[in-house]
């Protein structure tokens, strides 16, 4: 770790987070050269922190071995200028081996993920977060989604009982229960808004508190996604309503169309701007030549910005 836990937190907490896409090359192998150059791409703008081998760098595809090497890569290639946070999930015993191995690549710390598949009571969520927590020493924010949606109470015990617990990060879009536990844990934890295309939720994070979010259309219009960003913390409401109007919504519209384009109209949007990173791994699909079509367009649009 190159941060202080104070650090991290006011990284996390007010600013533009950017969550890259993981480079894989023609024969669906990790690509660490065009990794690189996507990672220093990245750091070129005004960004808080990145979240390496996230949802939208496909975490859910990748080896424990792959995953070693992405964060060991995105550790040197930062070097020191913003915290890396990693992910970790699944299990309890996998998450604890992503942690270490984030750990020991020099990650500032984890983005813990829902455990894979099986419906989970609250008391058993947390003390699967719990015990995960408790095996590593880097920070921790806690990805409330899919399968793992804690309520406040949850998150208040959760809190209460992890030290190394810095944060929340939304991914259900419920601002009635975010709400709830921003107003019960109050300011022990950052939130972080982590819907897919969490811009269109922006305004109303930002009216019960959250600062922030995680930006995945950065990965190819990441001055737009500044522009979004300053705007809505500025106050501009002008611009978000046109951003929003004639990018957000036909790119959501767009988006949902087939399961998964969350991710893969991503690494589309990397190919059309010149910044391949291969394709997305199975279960996950590509676009279709009408769906790319019209995602150059919304590109296009976004460059009057």
């Amino acid at each position: 770790m190159k941060f202080s836990q104070q650090q991290v937190i006011q990284a996390v907490g007010d600013g533009l987070l950017s969550f890259p896409i993981t480079d894989f090359d023609q024969n669906g192998q990790f690509d660490e050269q065009s990794y690189r150059k996507r990672l220093a791409w990245f750091i070129s703008h005004d960004i808080s922190a990145v979240f390496v081998a996230g949802g939208t760098g496909e975490f859910f595809n990748l080896t424990l071995e792959e995953y070693r090497q992405i964060v060991r890569v995105a550790v040197e290639v930062i070097d020191g200028k913003l915290p890396v946070i990693a992910s970790a999930g699944l299990s309890v015993e996998a998450g604890k081996a992503f942690a270490q191995a984030a750990e020991e690549a020099g990650a500032d710390g984890i983005l813990l993920m829902p455990p894979y598949l099986t419906e989970c009571p609250q008391d058993g969520l947390v003390e699967y977060a719990r015990q995960i927590c408790d095996s590593t020493a880097v920070n921790v924010i806690y990805y409330n989604r899919g399968n793992g949606v804690l309520d406040a109470r949850s998150v208040q015990a959760l809190a209460d009982a992890c030290p190394n617990l810095i944060g929340l990060k939304d991914g259900k879009g419920d601002i009635q229960a975010l709400n709830k536990i921003i107003k019960t844990v109050g300011n022990r934890l950052v939130y972080v808004g982590g819907v897919p295309t969490a811009e269109i939720f922006a305004e109303a994070y930002l009216s019960i508190g959250v600062n922030t979010y995680s930006s995945a259309v950065f990965n190819f219009v990441p001055d737009m996604a500044v522009t979004f960003y300053r705007a809505l913390r500025g106050g501009d409401k002008a611009v978000v309503k046109q951003i929003t109007n004639d990018f957000f919504i036909p790119f959501i519209d767009l988006r949902d169309q087939k399961s998964g384009y969350a991710v893969s109209l991503i690494k589309e949007g990397a190919d059309i701007i010149g910044r391949p990173a291969g394709s997305v791994r199975a279960p996950l699909t590509m676009p279709t030549p009408e769906q790319r079509q019209q995602l150059e367009q919304l590109i296009e649009a976004a460059r009057s910005f």
